[in-house]
């Protein structure tokens, strides 16, 4: 008996030391974790992938350099870095030759792609938009925010800026251009139209928003506030907007809605993303895993950029709803960081 305990502290204590280690490395992550982003948007400010993409095949250092006309070693070590990352891949080329070595070549992948300027799947501006200076400023302000959320204390986004971020992007129109394509990044309303031309859509946000909406064949913009009242529709979506919103707000929001929709067939669509709780992470596939990550980043992000906004669980959208007066909604997964809700007033 006294053999099998002292192998136990012997067994624990070769597990703390293994922590212990593996705690010396990761901590490097959080030291540099704004490094990605910087280098990430150094990639799509240069055009590294949208060279690529246009050249119709991989590049070498030299091709890359000239293109782009950078400085052939200060790009050599951004292209190690995110070649590492996995956003670039390096392969082999035997056939071309620089001096007496065979040259390598820089090639496109599924997530260098996500970062060419333009294109449907592009979300290069989405990065540029997270990263700009009043995005950035906020994060500094969000122990302030803990310690102190008082119905007087400014938001970090507010406290940083001078204004909360929709007041802000009224006032600096160049952020604001920037803050709705980002946003178009995840809901194309073009995309929609085209693929079911039988609907009539109204593109309905703040009337600077729709002045310089693009116009597009089946869609109506609409100025307005949403808390105000919703244009009559047979359904409502709402993408990424609830989520900006203290629970009275979205309240008020869904109320909106509900009368705008008809009583007996309308309905509320919403995309936001459903924090799970509670839940095994051992047990959680790899994928579930970074979904769940990035719920719980978006989350973050809403301390840091709104007044009162969050992710929520399936009990906190479950209690908006039911106060909106909505009798019923389902939750279906879609296998990306959002959920599709859909509330019933009847």
């Amino acid at each position: 008996m006294e053999g099998t305990q002292r192998d136990k502290l012997i067994w624990r204590s070769k597990e703390e030391e293994a922590e212990d280690k593996r705690a010396k490395v990761d901590i490097y992550k959080y030291i540099f974790g704004f490094v990605e982003m910087a280098v990430v948007k150094c990639a799509i400010e240069l055009g590294i992938a949208d060279a690529i993409e246009s050249r119709g095949h991989p590049m070498t250092l030299l091709e890359l350099s000239s293109a782009l006309d950078c400085a052939l070693p200060t790009l050599y070590r951004i292209m190690r870095f995110l070649v590492n990352r996995r956003i670039f891949k390096e392969i082999r080329d035997d056939a071309s030759v620089q001096g007496s070595q065979a040259c390598n070549l820089y090639a496109q992948t599924a997530l260098s792609r996500l970062l060419l300027r333009s294109g449907e799947s592009s979300m290069a501006v989405f990065v540029l938009m997270e990263s700009s200076p009043p995005m950035l400023a906020p994060w500094h302000g969000m122990s302030a925010r803990v310690k102190d959320e008082g119905a007087d204390s400014s938001a970090p986004f507010e406290a940083a800026n001078g204004k909360d971020l929709w007041s802000y992007d009224a006032a600096n129109l160049a952020h604001g251009q920037l803050f709705n394509e980002a946003m178009a990044c995840n809901a194309s309303v073009r995309r929609w139209w085209k693929a079911c031309p039988w609907i009539r859509g109204i593109n309905f946000d703040l009337p600077h928003v729709v002045s310089v909406a693009l116009e597009s064949d089946g869609v109506e913009h609409v100025g307005g506030d949403m808390f105000d009242s919703v244009p009559k529709a047979d359904a409502a979506f709402l993408m990424w907007v609830l989520h900006d919103w203290a629970d009275d707000e979205c309240i008020q929001i869904l109320k909106k809605c509900r009368e705008a929709i008809p009583e007996e067939k309308g309905k509320v669509i919403i995309v936001e993303s459903v924090i799970e709780i509670n839940n095994d992470q051992q047990k959680l596939k790899e994928e579930e895993l970074k979904l769940k990550d990035v719920g719980l980043f978006l989350d973050m992000v809403m301390i840091a950029h709104t007044n009162k906004g969050k992710e929520r669980t399936l009990e906190e959208w479950a209690y908006v709803l039911g106060q909106a007066g909505f009798i019923r909604h389902t939750v279906r997964s879609i296998n990306t960081v959002s959920s599709v809700i859909e509330a019933f007033p009847a």
